[in-house]
Order: C-alpha cells, then structure tokens, then sequence
C-alpha cells in the first residue's frame, strides 16, 4: 500500500498533495431497560485526498475504494481547479515524518469475544435496576473501536497511526410521583478491554445520583460564589474558552479577532490555561495531528494573560504564527479542521477545604449536563449540586444553570485547586459535522466570585 500511495502522490499535478486512508473496526452493546436494545460490530474503510493549488484553493475526494489512487488524486486535483479562494494558500513548513505508532493494549478488545461484551454492559445495567425500586429506566453501554490511520503527503510524510478507545456509560432515570431525575456515569480511554472492567461502581453511582436527585430542592436563583468540580471546570474551560481558541474560528470572525488579541488579560496571575496532544493515555492524544504537524502543549493562558491559539498549517501561515498539531479530523469523510486536543486549567495551590471554608453561602456544582456558548457568553447545566453553607457542604439541590460572560468569569476565578484531574468520559467534541471527536478536558476544582445561578 505505501509504494500505491507514493506513487499516486509522485503523479499529483498539485501544490500540495495529502492522502489519509482509515480503516476502523468497532463493536457496540447497549441495554435500555431489561432489554438488549443493539449489539454488533462494524469494520469500515475508506479515504481522502486533498490537493491545494495555491491560487485556486483546496479540492477534495472522498472514497470507500481504496484502488487506483493516482485517480483519486486527480479528481481532488480537477476539483481544485475550479476552486475560488479569496485569497492565496500557503502552508506552514513542517519538517516531514516518517514513522509508525502501533496501539499498545494489555488485553486487546478485538480478541475479547461479543458474548463476554454483552456480558459486561448486561451486568452494569443490573447493578442500576437492582438499586431502588425508584428506578424507573437504565440505559447501560459498552463500545469499542481501533482504527488504523495511514497519512502521506507530497512533502514526504508517511505516518502509520492505531487509534483505540474503549468505553462503558451507565444512566438511570429515577421517578418518584411526578417527579423524574436522570444521571449518567461514563469512563472511556485509548485503552484495551482491562480499563473497563470492575465498573460496578460506576454504574452504582448513577442510579444512586438519580435517586438523590429527587429529594433535592431546586436550587434558588441569584448570585453567588461557585465552586465547580473538575469535571465541569473542565468542560467550562473546554466550551467556553477552548473553541474561540481555534484559530480558524479566529480569523474569520472579525468580533472574535477583537476578543482574542494575544497579550489581552482574561484573569489573575494564578490562571494558565494549555492543550496539549502529546500527553500519554488521552482521549485527545494525537502524537501528530492529520497534517503531520507534532502534538506539544501549547499554552493559551499564562499568568492570566492570552499567550496563544490553536492552529493548522493554513492558520498558522494566514496568521504569521507556529503550527500547534491541532487539524483533526474525525474519520476520512472529512478533511481536517482546527480541533482542540486535550484541554486543561493547570494545576494550582488551593486545597478543596481552604476553598470552601470562607464562604457563607455558596454553591458546589458537580458534572455537566449539557450547554451553550455564543461568542463569550456561555449557560452550562451542573449534573447536581450542593450548597455551600459556612464554609460546609450542605444539602443537594437540583436545576443549577451557570450563566455569564467569559472574560468577567475568568477574572473572577480567585482560587485553583490542588487536585488536578482528567476527565475520562466517552461522547465527544462537534464541530463543522463532525461529531463525535475524542477530546480531553481537565481540571482542579476551581473557585468563581460573583456567578449567576438560574432557579427558582
């Protein structure tokens, strides 16, 4: 196959030439209820070239046939020709790689048989059920998937990618009169069939947070200081500030270019923000993205001031800056967009008890349960919540809806936790159709003054 693809890159009549082949087999398991609602597994393959003439734009080809590439090529190169760029193309040099990066699993998911699978998203769906007779629906999944990436380009690059991810979801919808609460629990990684074993207890916390949730009070609306957990400082961080990051965004939003002028202060000195695609064992881990750009951490926040973006060969060159390793794409219908990796506010100093313990009243939101952002103003739904009152953990309350600006947020972040941590949950990141993109966010617990909180 290499020589096939050398050879159709040799022919390409094209300022650049890229070639990207995919083949990806993937099983799924879900249960809802007591029923087993799918099962199976799935191989497919396919590619893409894309071929730039600088004066004209890009073309693109897409393919389940994987022979005759020298034409597959030439109808990327036709399409170029009639492209209409507004402006010339240029790409930032990147020095060229050749190299292989095999997956390394302890027990390859491959090798495990459906049954067992079946098995396993069986059992957890039990532990919900089994819980309380309030529990009223489980929805319980087990998904896996390895993909094979092979990436060349007409500068000489030749990169031979294994791509897995294995993944358990486990979500309960409790019911107690009218009142209904659902939560969910997720953990996935680029890991083998080992990670996702004795999960019980995962599954077990699901029901028991759908079944709490319908004794808690809705949260009552106002303003407040917020301390949010490091699931959902990471999302936070991820949602709200990560994408008006991507330089692509950037440079085509004249509001977005009047935001994110590099130097700007977004908060305290004691806020750094990076992503970061070189990081071993993420689900946003890309060791060279699909230019064949290196992953590296790339810092976008350092001492509260804006330092950076994220960027593709084509951004950084309109831009003057450096490529960051960050065109993704999320298979081979696409071409690649630039795409956060694994997303992170640093660690910082502030024990969890030091953050809370001055705070008269106050909210601990925990989890995301979903949102939305519109340029710098943002509205995120916690999973569940408590309150905080002096400087204590009280009761659990519900319906707590985080909305506000992004810059006058980040200014008021006044304490980082000490207790870093990644997020490993399946789902993933959606951008220009392509959804769902495996992605990172981490974070401490972080401190907020002055939140609006939406509720009763």
């Amino acid at each position: 196959m290499r020589q096939q693809i050398q050879e159709a890159l040799r022919l390409s009549k094209a300022d650049y030439t890229e070639i990207r082949l995919e083949e990806k087999e993937s099983t799924r398991v879900v249960f809802q209820g007591k029923d087993l609602e799918n099962i199976g597994s799935v191989l497919d393959k396919g590619g893409i070239v894309r071929s730039l003439i600088k004066n004209k734009g890009w073309g693109v080809a897409t393919f389940n046939n994987l022979e005759d590439l020298a034409n597959k090529v030439e109808q990327a190169y036709q399409c170029a020709l009639v492209a209409s760029s507004p402006e010339p193309i240029e790409l930032v040099e990147v020095e060229p790689v050749d190299t292989t990066i095999p997956a390394n699993l302890e027990r390859d998911f491959r090798d495990v048989s459906l049954a067992e699978k079946k098995s396993l998203a069986e059992r957890y769906n039990e532990v919900m059920r089994g819980y309380s007779e309030r529990i009223i629906d489980t929805y319980a999944v087990y998904s896996d998937s390895l993909s094979r990436v092979i990436l060349a380009n007409s500068q000489g690059t030749y990169i031979e990618t294994e791509r897995p991810s294995v993944a358990v979801v486990a979500a309960a919808i409790a019911r107690d009169g009218d009142n209904i609460q659902q939560a969910y629990e997720t953990d996935a990684g680029p890991f083998g069939f080992e990670y996702v074993l004795e999960k019980d207890e995962l599954a077990l916390k699901a029901a028991r947070q759908a079944v709490d949730l319908l004794s808690a009070r809705p949260v009552k609306g106002g303003v407040y200081p917020v301390v949010l957990d490091p699931l959902l400082a990471g999302v936070f961080i991820h949602e709200a500030f990560g994408h008006l990051s991507e330089s692509d965004f950037v440079y085509e939003n004249p509001k977005a270019q009047e935001m994110m002028v590099l130097g700007r202060r977004f908060g305290k000195d004691l806020l750094h923000v990076y992503d970061d695609g070189s990081i071993s064992g993420l689900r946003g881990t890309t060791l060279y993205d699909d230019e064949g750009t290196p992953g590296r951490r790339n810092w976008l926040i350092k001492d509260g001031v804006l330092v950076g973006r994220l960027h593709s060969r084509e951004t950084a060159a309109k831009m003057g800056e450096q490529p960051s390793g960050n065109a993704r794409a999320i298979n081979y219908r696409f071409p690649p967009i630039v795409r956060m990796t694994n997303t992170a506010i640093d660690n910082g100093a502030t024990p969890f008890e030091e953050m809370i313990k001055d705070i008269k009243l106050g909210i601990y939101a925990c989890d995301a349960y979903g949102g939305q952002t519109q340029l710098e103003n943002f509205s995120f739904s916690s999973g569940y919540a408590y309150m905080i009152r002096d400087g204590q953990i009280a009761e659990m309350v519900k319906d707590v809806i985080l909305a506000g600006n992004l810059f006058s947020t980040l200014e008021n972040i006044d304490a980082i936790g000490n207790d870093f941590k990644w997020a490993f949950t399946s789902g993933g990141c959606g951008k220009g159709n392509q959804y769902p993109l495996p992605v990172g966010m981490g974070a401490p617990h972080i401190r907020i003054q002055n939140v609006t909180i939406g509720g009763e």
